[in-house]
């Protein structure tokens, strides 16, 4: 019986969370106390789908599927795959951390903070277990709500400006996506995921072939900006620099890149290849666009957002190979780099809290000071440029590999990006930490790292080495996930082509 609910109790938990943090008294950390028990049951509950998924078993697991709209007939149908479990996974883990970061950094309208955590979280499973197209739809605008809002009540100093740039940004591009939902629903008169993609499989009739191609269009533009691919980063940089760390933390990759896998490659598999050569060009020039930006940056939080941009590039440039090791190398990708990334920015909140200050010049000097800190972000570090037996190794190294069997010119630019992200990460590591000991930290004394900071940061530290030399444990399902879309059937390509 846990198996047929389970998807629905990890929605649940934190729904049920928010609202009781809505009626909550603003006394002391009872709040943040509450959040981090809400989050780490949610956790526990999404720890369930590995332990209990059937490896070699095709098809989704864990579904329900009730009518939940009669007319038009909308189901609440929910279920994972290896593409999906490991990314919903990751989002329980992320969401304890994320409160134990905002723990002291959150200290104004704690009640509404918390209450959009939990609903961003809401959002985030949603659309990871959704396979009706309009419930799927419903959870991905959802996302966007709580991130704008907590943007604008507590960025820094631009978070109005940032909040509304990043709202209009994927707004946008949904409104859309939406349109494309609907002409999908005109000619299968289903939002069922599964319908869907086996009546376009099946009847390559119900779409002349410029129209499925925009209709692909509208569903790769919307995922394409939410990842995202360059050109379309514009809101990166104002978000990631403005937004709180734990807001900051789930805001990159993971909803665009498992939108792409999920609904862009298994539903319009001729049209992706078609469009594969551009996406591969975008993803190249992305990865040395985002690291050479990533190398003048003066602010911190920046650095990491034009950083996160190339890396995730990677993510794209494996996927649109087509070939089996790019799909899995980006896939693993993605969390490798979900959780370097958001031990990073728990790194860099931190040392704001300590110091007020995110620029890079007013630091040096820090390891003598704060040495758990220093060997906590040398880890981390070590694992964002792809050093061997840390997790951000093996994505990279796939997505490049794959890179190359498409074309050598492309790969090799790919590759300069690695060249250029350790450039700019072991500057950043010298400048703050290794270099002469700067005024501000001469004149300010602060403790290393509390014990809440250690059980927070610790754990994430082994894990980036238990995936850098166990990642099969990962690939185990990943693989299964992703075989589908390295091996659509060619029947379907030949018939866009001949048409």
């Amino acid at each position: 019986m846990l198996d047929d609910l389970i998807l629905t109790l990890i929605v649940l938990v934190p729904l049920a969370g928010a609202i009781i943090v809505g009626f909550l008294p603003r006394k002391g950390k009872l709040i943040q106390g509450f959040t981090l028990a809400v989050t780490l049951f949610s956790f526990l509950c999404t720890l369930h789908l590995p332990a209990h998924f059937h490896y070699g078993h095709t098809g989704f697991q864990f579904e329900q599927d009730a009518i939940w709209i009669a007319n038009p007939e909308i189901h609440y149908h929910v279920g994972v795959d290896g593409i999906s479990m490991w990314l919903i996974v990751l989002t329980g883990l992320l969401a304890p951390l994320g409160v134990l970061a905002s723990w002291n950094a959150i200290e104004t309208r704690t009640k509404e903070f918390y209450f959009f955590f939990l609903l961003q979280q809401v959002a985030m499973y949603g659309v990871f277990i959704s396979l009706d197209l309009i419930l799927y739809y419903g959870f991905w605008e959802l996302s966007l709500v709580p991130m704008a809002i907590l943007i604008a009540m507590h960025g820094r100093s631009q978070g109005g400006r940032a909040a509304i740039k990043f709202f209009i940004y994927t707004f946008v591009p949904s409104a859309l996506f939406l349109v494309a939902i609907l002409a999908l629903y005109a000619r299968t008169q289903t939002f069922d995921f599964v319908l869907v993609q086996q009546k376009l499989g099946s009847q390559p009739g119900l779409f002349g072939p410029q129209a499925l191609w925009f209709i692909s269009l509208a569903f790769l533009f919307a995922f394409a900006v939410k990842v995202p691919v360059f050109p379309l980063h514009g809101w990166l940089g104002d978000v990631f620099s403005e937004a709180p760390t734990a807001m900051a933390m789930v805001v990159s990759g993971k909803l665009g890149i498992y939108s792409i896998l999920r609904f862009h490659l298994a539903l319009f598999p001729a049209q992706a290849r078609q469009i594969a050569p551009l996406m591969i060009a975008l993803a190249a020039i992305g990865i040395v666009y985002g690291a050479l930006v990533a190398l003048v940056q003066k602010d911190l939080k920046r650095l990491l957002a034009f950083a996160t941009l190339s890396s995730l590039s990677f993510c794209t440039l494996g996927i649109y190979t087509f070939a089996a090791s790019g799909l899995s190398g980006a896939l693993f990708h993605i969390l490798s780099e979900s959780i370097t990334g958001a031990a990073m920015f728990i790194l860099l909140g931190l040392m704001y809290e300590r110091y007020s200050s995110y620029d890079i010049h007013q630091y040096g000097g820090l390891a003598s000071r704060m040495p758990r800190m220093t060997v906590l972000f040398l880890v981390t570090t070590l694992s964002l440029i792809g050093l061997p037996i840390l997790t951000g190794f093996v994505g990279e190294f796939l997505t490049l590999s794959s890179g190359f069997q498409v074309n050598h010119l492309y790969g090799t630019i790919a590759t300069t990006g690695v060249i250029l992200s350790a450039s700019y990460m072991l500057w950043m590591v010298q400048r703050v930490f290794y270099g002469a000991n700067s005024p501000m930290v001469e004149r300010t004394t602060v403790p290393d790292l509390f014990l809440r900071e250690k059980l927070t940061l610790w754990p994430v530290a082994v894990l980036m080495l238990v995936m850098g030399v166990s990642s099969t444990l990962w690939f185990r399902a990943i693989d299964e996930g992703i075989a589908p879309l390295a091996t659509q059937p060619a029947a379907t390509t030949a018939h866009l082509e001949a048409r």
